[in-house]
């Protein structure tokens, strides 16, 4: 995982575009007493940067109701639609909008990478007095990563004994490695993590649920 924390979003930067989804978490600071208006402008952003190509999702807490703190997270499909969204004049106009109320921003945090997997699925909604999801432990990364890739490399080594036997060893792990890492992105990973999001997050089993 990679992660860059900064007082400020500097647009314009050349930097070089990961194609990996990229979640930004960003803290802003608001005397209590204006709910109704943070809630309204918040929900304003959100209204506007889901009109952008490659949004994933966005959402809001605090970490107590009278709190000062507020965390925004939203994300997107990669760093360009990113920076397409935070160079966009919508969204100077809406931050400029934040300046009447008092708002600071006091921390923007952007990750991106592996660790982005394990992320809170985008389709989630994020409401005021839950806590502020994090990533799972990196252990519970591991288990679930080893849990698709053994037996995906398990079954390439079988395929490869029949069909790649003649091949020098350095280019037959050559070709099993082209082949298999695109299936592990866009295959494994997302299926693993979409099916372990419950143990990831530390919630009870599907099963053991009881409906209400």
């Amino acid at each position: 995982m990679s992660t860059v924390t900064v007082d400020r979003a500097v647009p314009g930067k050349n930097e070089r575009m990961p194609s990996a989804p990229v979640t930004v978490a960003i803290t802003r600071h608001l005397e209590p007493g204006h709910e109704p208006e943070m809630m309204s402008w918040l929900n304003a952003g959100i209204a506007l940067a889901e009109r952008f190509p490659g949004f994933l999702g966005a959402g809001w807490v605090r970490t107590e109701a009278d709190s000062s703190e507020w965390h925004m997270l939203y994300r997107f499909a990669d760093a360009a639609s990113l920076q397409a969204w935070e160079q966009s004049t919508q969204r100077a106009w809406w931050r400029a909008a934040a300046q009447g109320l008092g708002v600071v921003e006091a921390r923007v945090e952007k990750r991106s990478g592996i660790e982005g997997w394990f992320d809170v699925p985008a389709s989630t909604v994020l409401e005021s007095g839950e806590p502020l999801p994090t990533p799972p432990p990196r252990w519970k990364q591991a288990v679930t990563i080893f849990m698709v890739f053994a037996p995906l490399s398990i079954l390439a080594n079988l395929v490869a004994v029949q069909l790649l036997a003649g091949i020098w060893l350095p280019l037959r792990v050559l070709l099993m490695t082209t082949v298999l890492t695109p299936i592990m992105v866009y295959a494994g990973l997302p299926w693993i993590t979409r099916v372990m999001q419950w143990w990831l997050q530390g919630k009870p089993a599907p099963w053991r649920r009881t409906s209400a």
